[in-house]
């Protein structure tokens, strides 16, 4: 069924989003059209407590289309200066669609200019539910409908921002009669006047054409300067609009008693597949913000882990060790979802814990912010939800291997099958990362023991992961004997994060890749085994996967290859200068039902996220310093100024 599902899409499309942290709108780059409004930043908005292995309740989305009643066909579609709002022209007007930062609600702006004042106005609109009810209520001297839907707990305000005609015309015609108007989701149990009432505060009497001015001049105070390196328009565009990617990729639901994911980050934008937070790509994400100066969205990213909850629900496949970050991922209201594979099993994923601690000691480092350790989180401060739920709950979850240790097996950064569980170099690699970034925070907080502890640890961790994962000064993915992970795109992450920093055993694993060189002219994750062309994995694991063709290119940059690294990323900014400047989850390599289009085409999730605007952030961000280091800059722009989140 599910995969069904997934061919009826058009995966070569790229179509633009605009969000701000509370809902997300999504615009057909082909046609022009509205197709979804979704009243949540995030794809599931709860667990469903009576399938526990399902995906969850699902995120509500008002809209099944919505065009200008005079847009006509083939429109130019993009967005205005590598923001969030997008903007749609034909020979017959000019329209605008956005959801601003500014407003601090699930609130979507539309507005079509026509080529004369007396050019016919309106929208049409089909929802994606039936219409239960209809009001009207007057805030302020302006009239605003209220519809409810059948099968939806939340209300739809339509808003009108221009003079227009008539408000009120019933049936389904809500939205004829204005050129310009707010939707505005509200929540159950929610009053529609004050979220009329903050809406007029925030657009401040001003027509649409200043309001979409003054959103693009906010956005430009927020953001920070692109490095001195990225000097050609292609690769600052694109570093333009990943920023707000990220941005917009970051839930700004205030936490509640029933909600407690603000702060953390989605995988992709919708409708990409993976628009759910995931703590993998979420460390990613959060490490970005942090290496461009985006302080303020990190530390919410790092309170997010630690603020959500309930977490630990899978003790019994963790050496009973409860433990505060999720072994998978979260619904968008912060529980802890440990299910990913479409095969109807949980996931254990032991490296996010390791990343989760890797990328708080980098933000420590970056800010100086030391009050952070101090927050007061779910399970105490940061530092001792940090040292109690992440760093022993790791300690119990290794093994001793020959004289050393390694992480017990799991299924790791490619989200191997359950029951195909391996000791992944990834993870014990990720894991030696978090431990020394932890032993560093331990001692600037006085611990000693606790520091002390840890690199003992490290070193037989250290000789453990020599002897499991490089025996023979040859790096290899896993420790179970295979060809699926002999020679492994995560190796390329691992080298990124500095814990293997042997010239030889580096050079060896690019010798090496071209096992893995795909007929789109990049690099695949694995090399797949499987048999079966009706499992997901068996196409998925066939195409070229952005994420490595970015870490190959940070690890020819460390080998002091510069032109190589060059080709290789510059062909990613090509691409996705060719798409709205997004970066897509893969491209094909063999097309297929599920990942159609021509060899070369973007697939998979798009845009992405930690994988795709984060990585490539991360790579624009690269020195271009001596081989074998990986020593950044200090972050352009970066905000010395820290507060609370």
């Amino acid at each position: 069924m599910l995969l069904g599902a997934l061919a009826s899409r058009s995966w070569c499309a790229v179509p633009l989003v605009s969000g701000n942290g509370f809902a997300f709108a999504v615009v057909s780059d082909a046609t022009g059209h509205l197709t979804r409004f979704y009243v949540h930043p995030y794809a599931f908005v709860r667990p469903d407590r009576t399938r526990p292995l399902a995906e969850g309740i699902a995120t509500t989305n008002f809209i099944a289309d919505l065009a200008p009643s005079s847009l006509g066909a083939e429109p130019s579609v993009r967005y205005i200066d590598q923001s969030q709002v997008i903007r749609v022209s034909s020979q017959y007007g000019t329209g605008t669609v956005f959801m601003p930062f500014g407003l601090l609600h699930p609130a979507l702006i539309i507005d079509w200019q026509g080529p004369s004042a007396a050019a016919t106005v309106g929208w049409t609109v089909r929802w994606t539910h039936p219409v239960a009810s209809r009001s009207a209520v007057t805030v302020s001297g302006v009239r605003v409908r209220v519809l409810r839907f059948r099968d939806t707990p939340e209300a739809l305000c339509l808003i009108p921002l221009d003079p227009g005609h008539s408000n009120d015309p019933g049936d389904d015609s809500e939205l004829r009669g204005h050129a310009a108007w707010a939707l505005m989701a509200v929540e159950p149990g929610r009053s529609a006047a004050p979220l009329v009432r903050s809406l007029l505060h925030w657009r401040a009497g001003h027509p649409v054409p200043e309001l979409i001015r003054r959103e693009l001049s906010d956005i430009e105070h927020w953001r920070v300067p692109a490095p001195a390196s990225v000097t050609d328009r292609v690769a600052r565009e694109v570093w333009r609009q990943s920023e707000i990617v990220l941005r917009m990729a970051q839930s700004r639901e205030p936490n509640s008693a029933q909600r407690h994911g603000h702060g953390l980050i989605v995988a992709s934008l919708p409708d990409g597949l993976w628009f759910t937070p995931w703590v993998r790509d979420m460390a990613y994400a959060a490490l970005a913000l942090i290496r461009m100066g985006h302080l303020r969205e990190a530390r919410a990213a790092l309170a997010a882990y630690f603020n959500a909850r309930p977490t630990g629900v899978m003790r019994r496949e963790t050496a009973d060790a409860d433990y505060q970050i999720s072994v998978v991922r979260y619904f968008g209201d912060g529980a802890e979802e440990p299910f990913f594979t479409m095969e109807g099993s949980t996931n254990i994923e032991l490296d996010n814990w390791g990343l989760v601690l890797w990328v708080l000691a980098e933000y420590l480092e970056r800010s100086a912010d030391e009050s952070l350790l101090s927050t007061r989180t779910l399970r105490g401060t940061v530092y001792e939800s940090a040292r109690d739920f992440v760093v022993r709950p790791l300690l119990a979850n290794l093994e001793p291997y020959q004289q050393g240790l390694v992480v017990r097996a799991d299924t790791s950064i490619w989200e191997e099958r359950e029951r195909d569980r391996k000791h992944f170099a990834y993870t014990t690699a990720a894991v030696i990362a978090g431990l020394s970034g932890f032993a560093g925070i331990a001692r600037r907080q006085h611990d000693a023991p606790q520091a002390a502890a840890l690199l003992s640890t490290l070193d037989r961790l250290r000789r453990g992961f020599a002897a499991a994962f490089a025996s023979g000064g040859r790096l290899r993915g896993t420790l179970e004997p295979g060809i699926k992970n002999e020679i492994d795109g995560a190796l390329l992450a691992i080298i990124e994060m500095g814990v293997v920093e042997d010239p030889k055993s580096i050079a060896d694993v690019v010798e090496r890749m071209p096992r893995l060189k795909v007929a789109s002219g990049g690099y695949r994750r694995v090399r797949s085994v499987l048999t079966d062309p009706a499992i997901f994995e068996y196409w998925y694991e066939r195409q070229e996967f952005v994420f490595v063709d970015l870490s190959l290119s940070g690890v020819l940059r460390r080998l002091g290859r510069q032109t190589e690294a060059a080709a290789l990323l510059q062909r990613v900014l090509t691409d996705a200068s060719a798409h709205n400047d997004l970066i897509p989850e893969m491209y094909v390599s063999e097309p297929c039902p599920l990942f159609p289009g021509k060899v070369g085409d973007p697939t998979g999730a798009m845009p992405m996220v930690g994988y795709g605007a984060g990585a490539v952030i991360l790579e624009l961000l690269a020195p271009l310093g001596a081989p074998g280091t990986r020593a950044y800059p200090a972050a352009p722009g970066a905000r010395e100024s820290v507060p609370a989140m």
